[in-house]
């Protein structure tokens, strides 16, 4: 079993402060600080460019993914990292439609993501061809994938609520109609178990400064399944993803391996704070993750209802429905949130009415989960969210 009091120790936490919010920015890792600091001296500093080979800058994208790939079910050389999730969404995408050209339409749901959804509607305007991105309640997923759907193109767990969808039968189901399966696994990685070669997903991307703990703006990482990897064609072919970029060749020819989702020159800097943040995870099982999130996302949604009945849950109730996140939904939202901010509980809020905490058991414990619910008790209560300083919205919420 984990010894989360020895993990919590491996994160920088503000004093007085209960970090309810690791579902959307992960705290600072303590090693992120040293390790940045020893590339910046001794690699950068000391060695200059010769680092790309002596320091193996070069292959620094493909380690980290490879470390990734133990926490989501993927084997050695499937994962690779660098660019935004935005970008690994359109690459995914567009390597998807490639192999399905016959088909016209993108199948998603009402749940996802939206930057996910405007790279699809973007994408698919650029194609052409009559495509069609095709969005349904996300109960309704199942139901909707038929034999016109070329992609599916799902995220795992809601980002609003924490509504879990079944990815293996998902996928299974997409397979039978002939489908290609892409998924987000944005509030998924360092969440819950992913075990992406057991359900046989085709593609999968995700963000690593969630519970990953990767820091603002973190690499983002990709999956292609094995059986794609010298075959995917994705629209963004850049030239880290030539199969000999130094040959600096006037034609794209493919590296034979997920190494060809690579795009632009890798961001040494953001990668050495994730390769940091990836430290803690090592020896831990995600189970013992699951198991604990669950005990702390149960106990925190019992004392909120009982202390807080003008508060609705808006995720579903069985623990094994949603990921490691809980919403609750008030007209007020958005200034309840505010009020529990300033009074040291740190959630966010999701328009139009949902007020959001994340459970990462490497560093909250079971009493900030109660705690946080008796200081939301007294913002309920005492009405401390009815102060016109918490009405003015932030640019972030």
């Amino acid at each position: 079993m984990i010894d989360f009091a020895a993990t919590r120790r491996l994160f920088h936490l503000p004093e007085g402060m209960i970090y309810l919010d690791g579902n959307s920015l992960g705290p600072l890792p303590v090693a992120a600080e040293a390790r940045v600091a020893g590339v910046m001296r001794g690699e950068w500093g000391g060695q200059l460019i010769k680092a790309w080979n002596t320091a193996d800058w070069i292959n620094l994208p493909r380690r980290v993914g490879d470390r990734i790939g133990t926490l989501i079910g993927a084997p050695a050389g499937s994962v690779a990292t660098g660019d935004t999730l935005s970008i690994k969404v359109f690459q995914a995408l567009s390597a998807a439609l490639a192999m399905r050209p016959e088909r016209r339409v993108v199948l998603s749901d009402t749940g996802n993501f939206p930057s996910d959804l405007y790279i699809a509607q973007g994408l698919l305007q650029a194609l052409g061809r009559g495509l069609e991105l095709r969005l349904v309640a996300p109960e309704d997923v199942a139901d909707a994938i038929d034999e016109s759907v070329a992609v599916t193109l799902i995220t795992e767990v809601d980002y609003r609520t924490g509504r879990m969808h079944d990815m293996a039968a998902l996928t299974a189901k997409a397979h039978a109609a002939g489908a290609i399966a892409v998924w987000d696994l944005a509030h998924s990685a360092g969440a819950i178990p992913v075990d992406l070669t057991a359900a046989d997903a085709d593609f999968a991307v995700g963000c690593t400064y969630k519970y990953l703990n990767g820091g603002p703006g973190a690499p983002a990482f990709i999956y292609v399944a094995p059986r794609f990897a010298e075959s995917a064609q994705p629209i963004l072919s850049g030239w880290m993803g030539h199969e000999a970029p130094f040959a600096f060749d006037l034609d794209y020819r493919p590296h034979a391996s997920v190494e060809r989702m690579r795009v632009g020159t890798p961001p040494v800097l953001a990668l050495a704070v994730l390769d940091a943040a990836l430290d803690a995870w090592e020896g831990v099982d995600m189970a013992d993750i699951r198991v604990q999130s669950t005990r702390l996302s149960e106990r925190f949604i019992a004392e909120v209802e009982a202390r807080c009945p003008d508060l609705d849950l808006a995720s579903p109730r069985d623990p094994h429905a949603r990921g490691s996140q809980v919403s609750f939904r008030h007209p007020q939202g958005y200034a309840i949130m505010q009020a529990l901010i300033a009074n040291g509980v740190v959630g966010d809020f999701r328009a139009p009415d949902l007020i959001r905490f994340g459970f990462t058991p490497l560093y909250l414990s079971e009493d900030e989960v109660v705690d946080a619910a008796r200081i939301l008790e007294r913002v309920m209560t005492e009405r401390l969210w009815d102060d016109p300083a918490y009405a003015t919205r932030s640019a972030v919420t």
